[in-house]
């Protein structure tokens, strides 16, 4: 995989596409492969060259739209992540088979966070859309080499969040050279060789759920 995730957007409202693409287009881990209504999300999906994920968009009333979804999932193994609006569907939209389910009102880095974990067959649920405790996990699981301190684990959250070095310093009252420190100490311990994949790696082990 890329270090950005081609992605196809699917909603059937065409500013809700528009603004899907523009938020994606603030992220370093996204690039907008086409943007696309249900009904030509499967022939768009054959079409484009290397789409790794789906970002599909439900819209305000999701009722009418989840059978284009199941009907794509069963189509594809293209990982699907879904944007909902009533936690009430939740688990219909979630044995559809979708990778990701977020709130619609999902901000950038979260959608960039959670497109790059379903790449790596991991399933990630916004917390206030399970009935249960919150999921993320993937086989095998992952584990770091050696424990993460607290104050790692609290630069790990913000490195989840998109932040630069800089603005963790910021975040944390602590210099730039000690906020750098802390992620090369984190990417060392979870032997990543990038700031994704040692988040992809943390939720892997359930060091942090969005």
């Amino acid at each position: 995989m890329s270090e950005a995730v081609r992605t196809l957007i699917v909603a059937e409202d065409p500013l809700a596409r528009a603004g899907l693409a523009a938020l994606l287009a603030q992220t370093a881990g996204v690039v907008v492969a086409g943007q696309v209504g249900e009904e030509e999300a499967t022939a768009a999906a054959h079409a484009l060259v290397g789409v790794e994920a789906v970002l599909w968009d439900l819209g305000w009333t999701p009722d009418g739209h989840l059978s284009a979804l199941i009907q794509f999932i069963e189509a594809h193994a293209t990982p699907v992540v879904a944007l909902l609006a009533d936690p009430a569907l939740a688990g219909a939209v979630r044995a559809a088979g979708v990778r990701g389910l977020l709130r619609r009102t999902a901000r950038a880095e979260q959608l960039a966070a959670v497109l790059q974990a379903v790449v790596y067959a991991l399933v990630v649920f916004d917390e206030s859309l399970l009935a249960g405790p919150p999921t993320a996990t993937t086989l095998p699981t992952a584990e770091p080499v050696e424990p993460l301190t607290g104050r790692e684990l609290e630069v790990l959250r913000l490195l989840a969040e998109g932040l630069s070095n800089k603005e963790i310093a910021h975040a944390l009252g602590v210099s730039d050279h000690t906020a750098k420190f802390h992620v090369n100490a984190i990417l060392a311990k979870l032997g990543a060789q990038s700031r994704t994949e040692a988040v992809v790696k943390a939720m892997r082990a359930g060091l942090i759920l969005l």
